[in-house]
């Protein structure tokens, strides 16, 4: 979010389609589990790829 300047404001309020609300964005400041559909919409918002913003590790 630092690299393209957008804030949790951005992620609420953008004019897409997409916008995330902000229970899940507390969800994410706690690196809780999120939806498939909420990581798109962070890639759409942010203008990027999955793996630049989501990592899978093993339990």
């Amino acid at each position: 979010m630092k690299r393209k300047g957008a804030t949790t404001y951005t992620l609420r309020n953008k004019d897409i389609d997409e916008n995330i609300s902000g229970s899940t964005i507390i969800r994410l400041q706690k690196n809780e589990s999120v939806s498939t559909n909420t990581l798109n919409a962070l890639c759409k918002i942010l203008d990027c790829k999955l793996s630049d913003i989501a990592e899978y590790i093993s339990d």
